[in-house]
């Protein structure tokens, strides 16, 4: 299929084939017919691409102060290469749509093939010939309203919420300050709504047209008689409420909006402006109410909402995201809103560059609503796309899941290695294509059974959200493949019994991506106990860092939670420490009333090993980011060996200290004896009983968090 797509890293922008997106529970399949051009909000997003280094720097102060962070944790090399990562990415422009739908696997049966529905999301909603949209974010289209109208439906939802944060009454005078496509489309709100409404815009074409359809009155900002006539619109009181809907660098908004509303006016913030409110004059003088008005509404940035399909009660929350456009769509159902004077150019897909030349400035002519156009034959659509065609060797490599951390640790180091790369599947078309041609890949796709059924491919990397792995791991596994799979292993006990019945009737290899282990400073602490029969007290300290609850890590159907997720880590290295078996663990956390803490992420573990082993684990992330993130210490038979956040370290015996400075935490050494197990025929890098045991344990870790007493470990 065809999409839009801009290289984030050059600024290009062009039309490419790319897979088909893949469809899971809670997703509707939609092939588009029209597409809306948000000018202003992608003029943004293209002019941000293509700024030069700096540029994009200046413009995200908050992400350079990140790099800088992540440069004293994790070094100069390791940071370089993330950002190359995040730079050299492929972005989908396109938030508002309209088509039929072709499957749907929403969890209500709301949507059937053939329906016509308008949709919405950035990196959902694409500009591409199909598109796979959560459910809370598809609304049906009525039958008297054309699809061209219907792809304007989420900027009508954004100017419907910026109406309903001003409580507009009927017959009051209200000011929206930016006649863009929003503001046209604010002023008719406010207009059905009976109000009195006045535009102002630096733009004369743009104040011409809402003057003949969506205001009562429009000015020009310079218009030296502006001040004079907002007096006369609102008979020397001021407005009751203003919007804006401008996207501005200056502070001209905020300030005018202050000057011209009444005594405790309502200001609604809904375009990008500069906001240093002064408090005087008008601000302070006037008890001026300011409020946000936050994109579409009600469900907006919560993934529970938005990609996990969960509703917010209608009785308690009356307009969200969904509702708003259902409600803007029954407006120009019913010609209360009429969009066909704001669509100045149409332009097919292929065609797309020539559209955003006009966005762009690069062609001088007046545009307001711009729509891209598909229709292409159904039939030529498909999951995979062929890159090249390199001749595959012994092991054939194929990758489900490929973010940030595959393409960082995990792809660059199968490439040195040697194997072949013949598939990368990921759930949007356009990051498996861009990973595609990044790495050298054969073919890219959005179907994980472009992988499974590739008799092919003999060797698969998982690397996708945890609530995933079990199931592919399952899926690879009875395929005859070879799997690495990120940790976890799996994220309850159910599906650890059945990969271990499914391991056990194949013959594929496995390992779970517990990097720590092979790390050089790991096997140089091993090395310092090697040989001895004595029990050893493993301390490990973990300063992980504050995530909050809505990370897609913390969310229990996608990641989990941290002590399934990442703790796992340390309870594999305290089997390679003690070279046994955990048999029994007790697990404490913090309590406290702040509900923005997640109280299990900071807790205190200690495991009992089948030697005498006693493992001590202190994960916190309440602590300051200035303290390295690992400390690792390991006593017993005379000896101390310690790893300073696997950067350097020192071994301690005889009453002499050897210190040692080594970097790395790996990951180039588990794919290294991964793929070396594979081409020689050994046994597993890591035996399967001791990666069950690891899985074993933290969900054990749970439960004793549950029950408060210590719990058993046991494989049965």
């Amino acid at each position: 299929m065809r999409q839009v797509i801009q290289d984030f890293k050059t600024g290009d922008l062009y039309v490419d084939e790319l897979p088909v997106p893949s469809m899971s529970e809670g997703m509707v399949l939609v092939e588009n017919t029209f597409s809306l051009i948000s000018a202003g909000t992608e003029r943004g997003t293209v002019k941000t691409a293509k700024a030069s280094l700096l540029g994009k720097a200046r413009q995200r102060p908050d992400l350079v102060a990140q790099v800088l962070q992540n440069i004293k944790k994790e070094g100069l090399i390791s940071t370089i290469n993330k950002v190359k990562t995040k730079l050299d990415s492929l972005k989908a422009l396109g938030y508002s749509a309209a088509g039929s739908v072709l499957a749907s696997l929403d969890t209500e049966g709301k949507f059937k093939k053939g329906d016509r529905v308008a949709c919405a999301g950035q990196d959902y909603a694409s500009h591409a010939e199909i598109v796979a949209i959560p459910q809370n974010l598809v609304v049906r289209i009525p039958d008297n309203v054309s699809d061209q109208e219907a792809s304007f439906t989420t900027l009508g939802a954004i100017a419907l919420q910026g109406v309903r944060q001003a409580e507009p009454r009927l017959g009051e005078r209200v000011c929206v300050i930016g006649l863009g496509l929003l503001g046209q489309i604010t002023c008719q709100l406010l207009k059905a709504n009976g109000c009195q409404v006045f535009g102002i815009d630096l733009a004369a074409d743009l104040v011409k047209l809402a003057d003949e359809i969506s205001s009562d009155k429009a000015y020009i900002r310079s218009d030296s008689n502006l001040i004079a006539a907002c007096d006369q619109f609102t008979h020397g009181y001021g407005f009751d409420a203003v919007i804006i809907t401008a996207a501005a660098p200056s502070n001209d908004p905020i300030e005018l909006s202050a000057e011209i509303s009444r005594k405790k006016g309502r200001i609604v913030v809904v375009g990008a402006v500069k906001m240093d409110i002064p408090r005087d004059p008008h601000f302070y003088r006037k008890e001026l109410d300011l409020r946000m008005s936050c994109s579409y509404g009600p469900g907006r940035y919560d993934v529970g909402y938005e990609e996990l399909g969960r509703d917010y009660p209608f009785a308690y929350v009356r307009w969200t995201e969904q509702r708003n456009m259902e409600a803007f769509l029954d407006l120009v159902s019913q010609k209360r809103i009429n969009l066909k004077p704001l669509i100045t150019h149409i332009f097919n897909i292929d065609e797309a560059e020539k559209a955003y030349d006009i966005v762009q400035g690069k062609v001088k002519e007046p545009h307001i609503g711009i729509l891209l156009q598909y229709g292409a034959d159904p039939l030529k659509f498909s999951t995979k796309v062929a890159i090249r065609h390199e001749p595959i060797k012994s092991i054939n490599v194929g990758f489900i899941g490929a973010g940030s951390f595959a393409q960082s640790y995990l792809i660059p180091n199968v490439k040195f290695w040697g194997a072949s790369l013949d598939t990368v599947v990921t759930s949007r078309g356009i990051t498996a294509k861009n990973v595609g041609n990044k790495f050298g890949f054969n073919n890219c796709s959005a179907d994980i059974k472009d992988i499974f059924e590739n008799d092919e491919i003999n060797t698969v990397f998982i690397a996708t959200p945890h609530s995933n792995h079990a199931r592919e791991v399952i899926d690879s596994l009875k395929k005859g493949k070879h799997v690495f799979v990120e940790k976890p292993l799996a994220v309850n006990r159910e599906e650890l019994d059945e990969i271990i019945k499914t391991k056990e009737n194949t013959k594929g290899k496995l390992l779970v991506g517990f990097n720590r282990r092979f790390s050089p400073a790991v096997v140089k602490v091993r090395d310092l106990f090697r040989g001895s029969d004595e029990p050893v007290v493993v301390n490990i300290r973990v300063n992980a860092g504050f995530i909050p609850k809505d990370h897609w890590t913390q969310i229990a159907e996608i990641g989990a939670g941290r002590i399934i997720g990442e703790m796992c880590h340390f309870v594999d290295l305290m089997q390679v420490f003690t070279n046994a078996a955990p048999v029994k663990v007790y697990a404490d956390c913090i309590h406290t009333s702040n509900s923005k803490v997640t109280e299990a992420d900071n807790i205190g573990v200690i495991i009992s090993f089948s030697d005498g082993s006693v493992g001590n684990l202190t994960y916190v992330a309440n602590g300051d980011k200035s303290i390295p993130k690992e400390y690792i210490e390991v006593f017993g038979a005379g000896k101390v060996g310690i790893i300073r956040d696997f950067r350097d370290g020192s071994l301690h015996a005889n009453g002499k200290t050897t210190k040692f400075s080594i970097t790395g935490k790996g990951h180039k050494e588990e794919v290294k004896c991964f793929l070396d197990a594979i081409r020689d025929g050994k046994e597993d890098p890591i035996a399967a009983e001791s990666i069950y045991l690891t899985t074993l344990t933290a969900f054990k870790i749970l439960d004793s968090l549950s029950t408060g007493l210590p719990c058993e470990i046991n494989l049965g």
